[in-house]
């Protein structure tokens, strides 16, 4: 039985490096906006707080 053309294993590893690549750039980008975010909403936190306690 023939076993038919050799497999490019070589490109194979390099498409799947890249997409590796891609998909932690992606979660790291996500967890710098969630940290981004997260530093807004505590900045606002502080700032209403600090606008109720000068009023009262």
């Amino acid at each position: 039985m023939a076993k038919g053309p050799e497999k490019n294993t070589k490109n194979k590893a390099l498409h799947t490096k890249l997409l590796n690549r891609k998909k932690t750039k992606l979660q790291e980008e996500k967890k710098a906006q969630a940290l981004r975010l997260r530093a807004l909403v505590a900045k606002m936190n502080e700032k209403k707080n600090n606008n109720e306690t000068d009023t009262i």
